[in-house]
This record gives C-alpha cells, structure tokens and sequence, in this order.
C-alpha cells in the first residue's frame, strides 16, 4: 500500500489553486494561515476592496472570503484530530485483563535464557530449602512418530511411543514454579522460564505445534539465538539440590512426556528400552512426584484438562496459556487448592505419590484408535475446541518437519528398518493373532488412524 498523501489525516486532499503569483494548498494549515497573514498585513488594501464595486475589486473579495472559510474549515479539522490523539477511545474490559495480565507476569516469571542461565540456578539453590516443592510443566514440538510393530500391551506401546518421540525431538520450554508446605510462593518471582535452544530450520517438529507455540507468544528466532544448551542445563540440574531428593516434591500435569525429557536431559543418552528402567531412573531423580491429573480424576467434580479444572476452582492464570511458566504456576495453584477443598489439606502418598499419568494405565487408548484420541491421551493438558474435544497443551502428530540436512535419503521400507522401540511379540497360535499387518520395525509419521 503505498503511503499516504501529505496533509491526508488532517481533512480534504491538496488542492493546488492559484492566488496571485502563489498558490494556495488546501489541506495544509500551515500555507493557509501564512497566505492569510499575508493580506491581513495590508489593511488599505483590505479597505479598497470593501469600498470598491468594481467587479473585479468584488471577485477579489469574495475569493477572499472563501479562502478564510477554507481556512477556518482545515483548523477546525486540524483541532478535532488533535482531540482525538490526546483523548484515544478507553481500552475494552477484556484489552484491560489482558495488559494486567502480562504485568502480572512479567513480575512473576523470570525468564531464563544462556546468558543469566548459572546466576538463576545459583538463586533456586538458595530458595529449594524454604520452598520445597516444585511445580513444573514443559513444551515441546509435538508427536511426530509412532512405533509399529508388535507390542505386549497397550502399556508398552504408550512407553515405545514417548520413548522414540522423546529421543528424536528437543525440548523448548521448561517452567518451574516454588511453593512452600501451604502452597505459598516466594515472591516477587516465583516462577522460572528456561528457553531452550530450537531451530527451526533443523530440528524436527510437527507444524500445528509451533503454530500454537507462536500464537501463545514463543519467539523462536530468540530460541535460537539465545536459547540453553540442554548439556548445560542437565549439569546444573543435577546439581542444583532440585532432584535426587525425596524432601523436594514435584507437581505436575499429565506429565509422562514431561519427565520424559528431564529423563533423558539429565541422562544425557536416548530412553532405555525398557519402561521398568525408565522408571528406576524417573524414581532416582525424582523420588516424590505428583500428578494432578491423576488426583483430579479421583475428584467427581473435577473435569478436562489444567485450564478447565482452574475455571471450575476459580483459579485465575497468570502469563500466557501454553507457555511453561504459566502452565506450571497454574499447576500448583490448582494442586494446593485441590489439596484443600477437596482433601482436607492432606494428599495419601500411599494413594497418590508417584503416580504418573500416562505410564499407569491411565487414560489408555488402543493403538488403532484415531490419531486425535491418542494424542489426547499422551499429550494433553489444554482446553476445548469447539466441538467439545478436549485438545493437549502441546499437540499434535501433524506431519512432521524434516530438517534440511542436504542430503536425500533412500527409501526405507518397515522390512528394511529394524525397529529399536518394538518388542518381540508374544507366541500366537495362528497367523492371525499378534501379527501388525504394517510389518515389524520402522516409524510411521503422521497419523495412525489406518492401523
């Protein structure tokens, strides 16, 4: 669009018209009121053609009169405008939340990039002794991969298809959040953002997650800049006095994905094979762990995903939905609520520590279900969509983004491609039973609803 005209958003475009040996341009207050000082500086002038009843003396007269009524008209257009700039329309109801919202946050979430990344570990080492239990959630680019082959329970398919999507992708964000035994925060800041390093142009994705990642405000450009080394941060991790102890209490939602990448960061290798590995290591790291989910469930009332629950409690977010930070302070919000109103202020450890949605049984779908549903499971702490589905906080299994490596890879059949994340399956006593017609090994991208 091509920019607009001097003088547009002041009234009536510019008119060049002749006025002597001048001309006179409308629209521009500035001409006007100099013309016009021009002849109010000759008053003899001015006097003869009032006198005067010479034609030409009266035209002269009346072109007069219109060029001060033209000028009058641009000035007074030139001071409703002004109004306007100094008294700008007031701001909605809901433009009002919003900006509060995001003052609130930014006084709240500390934001962790490469550059403050040592100095905020050194302040949470500090802050773990008064504020022992830490709410976390993550995000990260999606479900892009699901194993096929032969499985021995739907279990073991829900853990092979963590385990490859674990390993091939990069986390992005990671939000955690400090509370004391009664649910306090410390304050100003109570809540931590690390943002990690991710390109765009090399890492893998699925394309419907990032859409939601950037509509929900991730800069991925500054991520890639400015983004941590997960090496560092595991390093840091391990060391901070945040895991390995069973006094530190860690809150999650719907989490098996979560702790699947802090898993795997701290170990600084691929998931084991196994889930009753994986869960040795999840249990070293992290020996008290809750899941909100899986205490919602028990709790009639309680429905949907994180941000439904908070609604239903009347708990409001702080910061930005489907960012970890908020995600993680909303999550503990909603436990020590929960914990008091619907708990009497105690939660059974013997019922409830160490349960993790998503690697309990919880919540299982058959592998042939469609690719919505299994995401769902695996994935999600979101809200709804217009139809009523209940959507993941960092879906989906959209096809996935192939890094440009250069190189064009040959083809690859599932009989070609021996699959590391399939287990042997189980005798049969016909060749219809236990048998994945898709053949054994290799991944399949994209959806699975043909299975």
């Amino acid at each position: 669009m091509p920019p607009p005209s001097r003088g547009a958003g002041f009234g009536p475009a510019m008119i060049s018209q002749p006025f002597g040996n001048q001309h006179l341009i409308h629209g521009n207050p500035h001409h006007a009121s100099h013309h016009l000082a021009h002849h109010q500086m000759q008053p003899q002038h001015q006097q003869h053609l009032h006198q005067s009843h010479h034609p030409q003396h009266q035209t002269q007269a009346q072109h007069q009169q219109t060029l001060q009524q033209q000028v009058a008209h641009v000035q007074h257009t030139q001071q409703q405008h002004a109004q306007q700039v100094v008294h700008p329309q007031p701001t909605t109801t809901q433009q009002q939340q919003s900006i509060q919202q995001q003052a609130a946050a930014a006084n709240t979430i500390k934001e962790v990039w490469k550059g403050n990344l040592e100095a905020e570990f050194a302040a949470l080492r500090d802050l773990v002794e008064e504020y022992p239990y830490i709410a976390m959630d993550t995000e990260f680019p999606g479900i892009v991969a699901r194993p096929i082959g032969g499985f021995r329970s739907k279990a073991d398919y829900h853990y092979q298809t963590l385990r490859c999507n674990v390993d091939m992708l990069r986390i992005i964000q990671l939000g955690i959040t400090f509370h004391d035994e009664n649910g306090k925060c410390p304050e100003p800041i109570s809540t931590w953002q690390f943002n990690f390093q991710f390109s765009l142009s090399e890492d893998m994705f699925a394309q419907e997650s990032i859409d939601l990642l950037i509509k929900s405000g991730i800069d991925f450009n500054r991520h890639e800049e400015y983004g941590i080394n997960v090496s560092a941060f595991g390093e840091l991790l391990i060391s901070s006095g945040l895991v390995l102890f069973d006094n530190v209490k860690w809150l999650s939602f719907h989490s098996a994905y979560d702790f699947g990448y802090l898993v795997k960061i701290m170990l600084c290798q691929t998931l084991p094979a196994e889930e009753n590995e994986f869960r040795k290591y999840l249990h070293t790291f992290f020996p008290s762990l809750y899941d909100v989910k899986f205490i919602a469930k028990s709790v009639k009332p309680l429905k949907g995903g994180l941000q439904d629950i908070a609604d239903d409690m009347g708990i409001q977010r702080i910061g930005p939905q489907h960012q970890a930070g908020s995600d993680s302070l909303l999550t503990g919000h909603v436990f020590f609520a929960m914990r008091g109103r619907y708990f009497d202020g105690k939660i059974e450890d013997e019922k409830w520590l160490n349960q993790l949605w998503g690697l309990n049984g919880m919540g299982s779908v058959s592998p042939a279900v469609n690719t919505a549903g299994a995401i769902q499971y695996m994935n999600g702490q979101g809200g709804q969509q217009s139809n009523g589905s209940h959507v993941p906080s960092t879906p989906t299994n959209a096809m996935p983004s192939i890094p440009n490596t250069g190189m064009t890879p040959g083809p690859m059949t599932p009989q070609q491609q021996m699959n590391p994340y399939a287990q042997p399956p189980p005798p049969v006593q016909n060749s219809q039973q236990g048998v994945n017609p898709m053949g054994s090994g290799g991944f399949q991208f994209g959806k699975i609803g043909g299975i």
